[in-house]
């Protein structure tokens, strides 16, 4: 059986895009973005900020499991924050060894652990070690840092500390988010691997999906940027139909963008702390991810473009509303 799972892109996919994306259909799971573990203990409404989702089971509204990702080279804090988040109710444990971002990686976190396949075995044994048996734990890294001479050592070393999945994005750091993504590299490391490989990488369309499979020979896969492009994809690709009319699909797209507006521009005046969505500026928030959002769908769709075009010099809140509700 091939799933879907929502990638944890930073700064980007919140609790509320979770929401909304999972309602749309198609998606398996979802991985939180990245709790940022050096050496400090994690008080527990840290992680209700980044995962509101653990008071009601970790999943989404709709009923979505959501997975709780940590970052960091500290195999004994990372373990103890790992176990906290299970007890707080997290129904999985997910390891970041594949963010590129500079910041991240001049302080020894992310991608540039993939130097080090000892030390990325000593975490994910860490983490294995103090989370109940029944709680997977994954990790997702990339081919390599400036090659892919470490990949399998790095994806074995994942599997030997006791890993349930690992998720492989099919590029280097240095390469970036360059295309294309290399899936053909994939197949050597599922052929000598006895854990699930999840593809990630390039998958922007139905027939990304479908070519994905079939090259990387993984029947599952993690999707970016693709669905910020085109939230109705996972859903498409499980019912893969090639052929069908892109107004019914623009038609879904816009429901889940009016849908988003109108949680946020509706959402009741708490602190911040106490609030559905950790929304303390709800104007700057609508804003920024709105027209983040539509940028992205604008890549891949005319009438996403056309709406952005309406919306992205526009600062007032409920002239913002107003446009996306009246869009067609």
């Amino acid at each position: 059986m091939s799933t879907i799972t929502l990638a944890p892109m930073e700064g980007v996919v919140d609790y509320l895009l979770r929401e909304l994306l999972t309602e749309a259909g198609g998606i398996d799971l979802c991985v939180t973005e990245f709790i940022r573990i050096t050496d400090t203990r994690l008080p527990t409404q840290t992680f209700h900020r980044i995962c509101p989702e653990l008071k009601h089971g970790c999943r989404t509204r709709g009923g979505t499991p959501v997975h709780i990702q940590f970052l960091g080279n500290n195999p004994e804090m990372l373990a103890y924050n790992a176990a906290k988040a299970a007890r707080l109710g997290a129904l999985g444990i997910d390891l970041n060894f594949g963010c590129p971002a500079k910041t991240v990686n001049r302080h020894k976190g992310g991608a540039v652990l993939l130097k080090e396949p000892e030390l990325i075995h000593e975490i994910v044994s860490a983490v294995r070690e103090a989370v109940p048996a029944d709680i997977p734990v994954s990790a997702k890294m990339r081919l390599g840092y400036l090659d892919s001479d470490l990949a399998l050592e790095n994806a074995r070393a994942i599997e030997s500390a006791g890993a349930n999945s690992v998720v492989v994005h099919a590029r280097t750091k240095l390469q970036g988010y360059k295309p294309p993504a290399h899936w053909q590299e994939l197949v050597h490391l599922r052929e000598n691997l006895s854990i699930p490989l999840v593809a990630n990488g390039d998958i922007f369309t139905i027939e990304d999906a479908h070519r994905c499979r079939e090259v990387s020979g993984c029947q599952n896969i993690m999707i970016g940027r693709g669905i910020l492009r085109d939230p109705d994809l996972p859903a498409a690709i499980v019912a893969s139909q090639n052929t069908q009319c892109m107004d019914e699909r623009w038609a879904r797209s816009l429901s889940l963008i009016k849908r988003f507006t109108e949680k946020v521009v509706t959402a009741p005046e708490t602190p911040e702390q106490e609030h559905p969505y950790f929304i303390n500026n709800p104007r700057r928030y609508l804003d920024g991810r709105l027209k983040q959002w539509l940028s992205m769908m604008s890549k891949s769709s005319a009438n996403a473009q056309v709406l952005f075009d309406k919306v992205k010099r526009e600062t007032c809140l409920q002239t913002l509303s107003q446009i996306i509700q009246k869009a067609s």
